[in-house]
């Protein structure tokens, strides 16, 4: 939304507001005042609308110079200001003005104003990955000797930061199956401070119920993070299920297209302000304005993309559990997956992931790969065209989950010997079925 108007010569148009002809371009006052750009970026009150009037209108509104309906991109990294302003960060704060992009931007402010409309919070922090964002929470709540309870499977970087740079920061983790809250409970320390969930879980699909967990984590005073990447804000709003943290890697459903890397922690007004100033704009893992444009753009359309990943991978799913050559298929849409119940009582959209299993997966994964032609055989998640991977257990317990014995049987359980892991795009569900098939054929 609404660029600098610093160094704009509008033309044609005689609105008011507006610069024309050999009129003046706006004062340096008028482009960097708190006023101005308050207005661009926050709307007036207005009340409560859809899900899909929230993707497409929060924290965005014409631009008041230019009249511009679309968002448009401020790539500037600084902002004239007015002489004595503060250029530290222990004087950051709401009414703080456009400074220095690794402070805030135009840009990346419309993006955080989205997401925490979505999320239903009172605000939100982007980041360049959503690894950054991870690392961002855990260093705003975690301290030496304080204790992390977090679910033994997650996103591999993840957990692999939970098994190496945390001890060494002198922090204790226990790793827990969180599909049973009675497991949490039980992991609870006296100087444990933040229990961390992810649902679904990547990339075995298995769920944690969020109002059971908080509310555990909560009765012994410790603060509840929840990573919903694989739902996105269409299918579940953990803020509203007792959640004080949300995370989302916006590379994946949020941006939807595959060409933008971020992350987001969203939660409460008050913690996202303290994030902002004590990590963001310390450590530097600031989103660019370019890829906040890209992934404010995918936002706008994110109900209607998760409708239709739900639709397709619905169809394809049940294709894969009736295929004879599919050992196993697990999606939370299906009555099959083993917490089917806790998906229809928690998800609003299952979204578009399936994994499923093959004889032999690791020898069928290069037959199968070469055999589509829809389908990319690649890494992600949450784009606009489908994406298949394999990953074999053995490597996913050897690099990233280490588990315990008892908790590699549970992963097992779901993963068997590996899994496919298959993000359903938009593509007609029929054409992937048939690409599906054809290369199921070959093994």
């Amino acid at each position: 939304m609404g660029g600098n108007a610093a160094g704009i010569a509008a033309s044609g148009g005689n609105n008011p507001g507006r610069f024309v002809g050999d009129q003046a371009e706006p004062t340096r006052d008028q482009v960097n005042a708190p006023g101005i750009l308050d207005a661009i970026m926050t709307p007036e009150p207005s009340p409560v609308r859809g899900i899909r009037t929230t993707a497409i209108h929060a924290g965005e509104s014409p631009d008041p110079v230019t009249g511009a309906s679309a968002p448009s991109i401020v790539m500037s990294t600084a902002f004239v200001a007015d002489a004595g302003v503060s250029f530290s960060a222990e004087d950051f704060g709401d009414n703080t003005p456009y400074l220095y992009t690794r402070w805030k931007n135009p840009t990346v402010d419309q993006l955080e104003k989205k997401l925490a409309a979505l999320e239903g919070a009172g605000g939100s922090v982007a980041f360049a990955s959503g690894m950054a964002a991870v690392t961002a929470l855990l260093l705003y709540t975690l301290r030496a000797g304080d204790h992390l309870v977090i679910s033994d499977i997650s996103y591999a970087a993840t957990a692999e930061m939970t098994n190496e740079l945390l001890p060494r920061l002198g922090i204790g983790v226990t790793k827990v199956d969180m599909s049973d809250p009675a497991n949490v409970k039980a992991a609870l320390r006296p100087n444990t401070k933040l229990v961390y969930a992810e649902s679904p879980a990547n990339p075995i699909l298995r769920l944690t119920d969020l109002e059971a967990v908080g509310r555990i984590a909560h009765e012994k005073g410790a603060r509840f993070a929840v990573d919903a990447t694989f739902a996105s804000p269409i299918g579940i709003q953990p803020t509203q299920l007792g959640a004080d943290f949300v995370l989302h890697s916006l590379t994946k459903y949020i941006n939807g297209h595959g060409d933008a890397i971020g992350g987001a922690v969203i939660g409460s007004a008050q913690d996202m302000a303290a994030i902002k100033k004590e990590i963001a704009i310390r450590t530097g893992g600031i989103l660019s304005p370019f890829n906040a444009w890209l992934i404010q753009r995918g936002a706008a359309t994110l109900p209607l993309r998760m409708r239709a990943h739900e639709e397709g991978a619905h169809a394809v799913a049940q294709f894969l559990e009736e295929h004879p050559k599919v050992t196993r298929v697990i999606y939370p849409g299906l009555p099959s997956h083993p917490q089917y119940a806790l998906a229809q009582k928690q998800l609003k959209n299952t979204s578009g992931m399936i994994t499923f299993q093959v004889k032999d997966g690791l020898a069928a994964a290069p037959v199968i790969a070469k055999r589509l032609s829809v389908i990319h055989y690649a890494v992600s998640l949450g784009h606009q065209r489908s994406l298949v991977f394999y990953l074999p257990t053995r490597d996913m317990l050897r690099t990233s989950f280490k588990l315990t014995p008892a908790q590699e049987q549970s992963f097992r359980a779901f993963a068997g010997d590996g899994i496919f892991r298959l993000s359903v795009g938009l593509e007609d569900p029929a054409d992937l079925i048939a690409d599906l098939a054809h290369a199921l054929d070959g093994i």
